[in-house]
């Protein structure tokens, strides 16, 4: 059964199912933390694992995940394979999510250190 509410149709059972794969793909911090550094720009896999501490294999592995997923794409650079997000749709999710729990968090931490007393 479909329904509307605030104007929006409800969306099919096919692109729910989609979405919830693609959120469940991203419900695992090690491919979140690479689709964050990719949202930030292109890199190499050495480059990601690298940066989100990953062994390379482990990190090719969620890549490779990602890229079936339709959530990165690659292209070959000489012998470097090379990762980014080439939708702006899911750069803005990425971005948006992580940006508000991060700010989130930072309130916390203020608020909890304001009742602490111990300032910033």
């Amino acid at each position: 059964m479909s329904g509307s509410a605030g104007g929006f149709e409800d969306p099919s059972a096919e692109v729910l199912a989609e979405a919830a794969a693609a959120f469940g793909l991203l419900a695992s911090s090690a491919r979140l933390h690479l689709m964050w550094a990719l949202s930030q720009g292109e890199s190499d896999v050495t480059h990601l694992a690298d940066r989100v501490g990953g062994a390379l294999p482990a990190v090719s592995q969620h890549l490779a995940k990602l890229k079936l997923a339709g959530l990165v794409s690659s292209r070959r650079e000489g012998r470097r394979q090379v990762y980014y997000v080439d939708d702006p749709d899911v750069v803005t999710v990425v971005r948006v999510m992580v940006g508000q729990l991060t700010a989130r968090s930072r309130h916390t931490l203020a608020s909890v250190r304001e009742l602490r007393g111990t300032g910033g």
